[in-house]
């Protein structure tokens, strides 16, 4: 009873000292026997409503990871350089209006402020705004911020509770340290690019930066749980990202495989190492997607084929058999494929609660009626591209409803509004800072 009175007693003075310095803050435990109305009327609410965050990231992960704090309700703001900005600004086509689209993929529900860094006066105003911030993030080269009087030992001297994410290649530590981190090469060196590609073909890349993604979905975990910790501790910490590490440890079974038994992975296209059947087939006008991952979804998928035969084929009783006895399974399974289109075979397993599904390219993602219900396609108004839609975020809960989002800004669109409202400072001092190029 004791310590749960010590932990609610330090829940309850880390919560009225950032009331104290930043009133919105709140942080509220509901018992489950809140009225229902309540509940409601905070339904709007985001669970992260209240969290500051200063975005010093560019490119994927850390926008990436910065997107899902704000779609959370957290307030984001994007420090851009003047004239420049985010490098994916002009990574296009495709361009909608001046802004590119890939771009607008990863910074929805966030203001843009932009400093240069480069400028004392810059890091200064930088030093400034993170006292009224709860967690920065950043993706420098190790060591770079520290030498703008930016790193997390020189604003935790003065804000112990600040949260310090850094997302960088290798770590913030070691010999590659110094690397500059890129997607495609942590996926090489983490072992991806080994494992994708056609079993007798090349390497090859996944078709969107996963390892970048992946990167940027640790470190928003990561912080949720500083944030956590914070609240209990009153301190807040620096978190050490980095793509090759998340790469590595996404390598789950084909890297347990290897460091228990000594199995090295190679590429199987669409199929899998551990389970057969479970690929794409081609059909007579594309492909599909099917799995028998088990021995009932086995002899279900040779019902649907019209193969029952298979099912009792000593062979292939088992799937430690169908492994073994891989090439002469699929020969049938592919063959048996053929003979109908993607549609007719869609049709056949409906409702056989087999694993199953398309390839969709795009067109065909966003008008897939799952996908419309999960209401993945959000649309917004973009002050200088008009309507845009984009990919929406991947998880819902049952006490919050999304508001509409913002859309992602343009460079500098926030400059003035932030330095005003979190810095105080007027018309004379930001006409200054302008002529000086310090801000835009």
């Amino acid at each position: 009873m004791a310590a749960l009175i010590n932990r609610s007693f330090v829940r309850i003075c880390i919560c009225n000292k950032f009331k104290q310095r930043r009133p919105q803050c709140s942080f509220t435990t509901h018992s489950p026997n809140v009225n229902a109305a309540v509940q409601k009327q905070n339904s709007s609410i985001g669970p992260l409503d209240g969290i500051r965050v200063l975005d010093l990231t560019r490119v994927l992960a850390g926008p990436y990871c910065t997107m899902i704090l704000a779609d959370l309700g957290a307030d984001v703001i994007k420090v851009e350089r003047p004239g420049v900005g985010d490098d994916t600004r002009s990574w296009g086509p495709p361009f909608c209006g001046s802004e590119s689209a890939y771009f607008l993929s990863v910074n929805r529900n966030k203001k843009s402020i932009a400093i240069d860094l480069k400028q004392k006066d810059g890091q200064e105003i930088v030093q400034k705004l993170v006292r009224q911030c709860d967690v920065l993030v950043e993706n420098y080269i190790p060591g770079k911020l520290d030498k703008m009087g930016l790193g997390y030992s020189q604003l935790a001297a003065t804000h112990p509770s600040l949260i310090y994410c850094s997302i960088s290649g290798y770590g913030q530590t070691g010999p590659y340290q110094q690397r500059a981190g890129y997607d495609i090469i942590a996926a090489g060196l983490g072992g991806l690019l080994h494992i994708t590609g056609p079993m007798d073909g090349e390497p090859c890349k996944v078709g969107v930066a996963m390892t970048d993604l992946s990167t940027g979905l640790y470190a928003h975990g990561a912080i949720m749980a500083a944030i956590l910790q914070r609240q209990r501790t009153g301190k807040g910490q620096h978190i050490d990202c980095d793509l090759v590490s998340t790469q590595v440890a996404s390598l789950v079974n084909l890297g347990s495989n290897y460091l228990n038994a000594g199995q090295e992975a190679r590429r199987y296209g669409t199929a899998h190492q551990s389970i057969v059947p479970y690929q794409a087939f081609q059909t007579r006008d594309s492909y599909i997607m099917v799995g028998g991952c088990n021995n009932q979804q086995f002899s279900s998928l040779c019902q649907m084929l019209e193969l029952d035969h298979l099912s009792d084929d000593v062979k292939f009783v088992s799937n430690e058999s169908r492994v073994n006895n891989r090439e002469e399974l699929l020969a049938m399974l592919s063959d048996k494929f053929l003979s109908k289109t993607t549609e007719e075979w869609l049709v056949v397993f409906d409702g056989s609660g087999l694993p199953y599904g398309p390839i969709n390219n795009m067109e065909n993602v966003f008008s897939d009626p799952q996908v419309l219900h999960n209401q993945m396609v959000q649309t917004m108004e973009h002050p200088t591209a008009g309507q845009i839609k984009l990919p929406g975020p991947a998880v819902r809960y049952s006490q919050y409803e999304r508001p509409q989002a913002s859309a992602p800004p343009t460079l500098g669109q926030h400059t003035n509004v932030v330095l005003q409202g979190m810095l105080g400072l007027d018309d004379v001092s930001l006409k200054k800072l302008r002529k000086n190029s310090v801000i835009e």
